[in-house]
């Protein structure tokens, strides 16, 4: 989540958690309407594509899309169960929520985790400290039942705050982070929610997905153990995980009018759900403002003419061998305003090589995070 620095993650804790479940009609159903479910079956009898795509036994996490800054979810921890609203970040491992520990002026305006509440908690005396960039947080480590629609990881690992520092946190509508990262940047002796979901048996799919809506619409979900092609149009196409840490690819390059302005030899990306924004190095950033003739303000912002949006370029990354364009109506924000400004900024964090393909990128794109293979899968997503 980059407009609060949850790229620069050195470690997270992670708590699980309970929503209502959403049935998404499945290929099967759509098929058996069409009556043409019993020629697809003759045809495919034995498809594991299928099953996989087939949307059947998926559980599905309903988000909201605020002001395309980040989405939430709401999760349940405890027994009985306390509900809290989370964001599902691809960018960290670990999942915390605020406790009835926590002294900073933050927490007031969040719900607050009671672990005298709960039946099943167990505690433990080992601290934690999180850090993202211009977030942070202290607390302790502690286990209890975490329910995310119909799945209930039990004895789940995650952080109940005792701290917490951002002014950014004060007034979102999110109380903590459930990170879908691999487990090598979790907390260490951990388990993520994700891995225990699989683990414990819970999903018959080791992958999950995302689509995420635009401009506050609703629709936007995360579904577990299998994919609804509902979502995205056409075929996925496969991109291999080249560091198993954060979700890590090779881009190719990338481009603007048929002329690279970054990335000229490959370069690596994180897919990150936690960031709004698209992210990357100094000077390909730079170069891409400038093509677009974005100006700096006094402030040292980035705006450009709202007029110049229907006629500026595409950015497009390739990736794998397949482009993926991203237009200006994706790249610039309009503001209430009427001023506009470049949905992109440079990484100033340690990893300064790294781009990171934010909000901005996958609300265009229905993405897959397939652990069984290592891989990403990404198709357009649907309107």
């Amino acid at each position: 989540m980059r407009w609060i620095g949850f790229l620069s993650l050195v470690a997270l804790s992670e708590c699980l958690v309970t929503i209502p479940l959403t049935k998404i009609k499945s290929l099967r159903e759509s098929l058996r309407e069409k009556d043409l479910l019993r020629d697809y079956l003759q045809r495919h009898p034995y498809s594991h594509a299928y099953k996989f795509l087939s949307g059947e036994g998926v559980t599905v996490q309903p988000m909201r899309n605020y002001l395309d800054m980040y989405y939430v979810g709401t999760i349940s921890i405890g027994t009985p169960p306390q509900e809290f609203q989370v964001i599902f970040d691809t960018g960290s491992a670990d999942l915390w929520v605020p406790s009835i520990y926590c002294s900073s002026p933050i927490c007031v305006t969040h719900k607050a985790f009671n672990p005298l509440g709960s039946s099943t908690y167990q505690s433990t005396d080992r601290p934690i400290e999180l850090l993202y960039g211009s977030v942070s947080m202290t607390g302790l480590l502690g286990y209890d039942d975490v329910r995310v629609g119909d799945l209930v990881c039990k004895s789940q690992a995650f952080g109940l705050s005792k701290t917490e520092f951002s002014l950014s946190l004060v007034d979102v509508a999110f109380d903590g982070i459930l990170g879908l990262a691999y487990p090598a940047v979790a907390l260490n002796d951990t388990t993520p929610v994700f891995d225990s979901m699989w683990n414990q048996g819970l999903i018959s799919e080791n992958l999950f997905a995302f689509y995420l809506s635009s401009n506050e619409k609703n629709g936007s979900v995360v579904m577990f153990g299998g994919v609804d092609p509902s979502y995205y149009r056409g075929e996925l196409q496969w991109v291999p995980v080249s560091t198993q840490g954060y979700w890590q690819v090779t881009l190719d390059s990338i481009s603007m009018d048929g002329k690279v302005v970054g990335c000229a030899d490959s370069c690596q990306a994180i897919m990150d759900t936690g960031t709004s924004l698209v992210t990357g190095p100094t000077n390909p950033i730079l170069n891409i403002l400038r093509n677009i003739s974005a100006q700096t303000t006094s402030t040292g912002e980035y705006v450009i003419s709202c007029e110049a949006i229907h006629s500026l370029p595409d950015i497009i990354f390739t990736i794998n061998g397949v482009a993926y364009p991203v237009p200006a109506s994706a790249y610039i924000l309009r503001e209430q305003t009427g001023i506009c400004y470049p949905n992109l900024d440079t990484d100033t964090s340690d990893s300064s090589s790294l781009w990171v393909l934010g909000d901005v990128f996958l609300r265009l794109y229905f993405t897959v995070f397939d652990r069984a293979n290592n891989r990403i899968g990404l198709a357009p997503a649907i309107a």
